[in-house]
């Protein structure tokens, strides 16, 4: 297993995130869909988030990523499809005229955990834990 080291931390925080141009519409193609790449790897980059894996397709996006636990879920895609939306606004002018409200991105996005461990190993060995109580989902083992 390939953990990442922070500071104060040991992790391996993986998220299949999905996200897509408002309305649905088919723009990620050409140069506005190697720049929206660029501008994602660039955003990514500076935020410590590791790409495993992504896919651009004209009306959505599909990304692996490693996350420390620094930053949010929800703040990561702030930034993404804040700044890849200013930029591409900024820098193709026909999609001024189709965004013209200066929004790119649908509200939303979907967003899961991966991992290596599923849910049922984990409740396993919390469930095997020295001191479980079986009326308690939530115990304290005593110090």
């Amino acid at each position: 297993m390939d953990y990442k080291h922070g500071s104060h931390s040991t992790y391996d925080l993986k998220y299949h995130v999905v996200f897509c141009p408002k309305y649905r519409y088919r723009i990620l193609t050409g140069e506005v869909g190697n720049r929206a790449r660029e501008l994602i790897r660039e955003v990514c980059r500076s935020n410590y988030v590791d790409i495993v894996s992504g896919s651009m397709s004209p009306d959505h996006v599909h990304l692996l990523l490693s996350v420390p636990p620094s930053i949010s879920l929800s703040k990561l895609i702030h930034y993404i499809k804040g700044k890849t939306g200013r930029k591409l606004l900024m820098e193709f002018e026909h999609l001024r005229k189709r965004y013209w409200g200066q929004h790119l991105w649908a509200r939303g996005y979907f967003g899961v955990t991966v991992g290596n461990v599923n849910e049922a190993d984990v409740q396993k060995y919390i469930e095997n834990q020295e001191h479980h109580h079986k009326e308690d989902n939530f115990t304290i083992a005593p110090g």
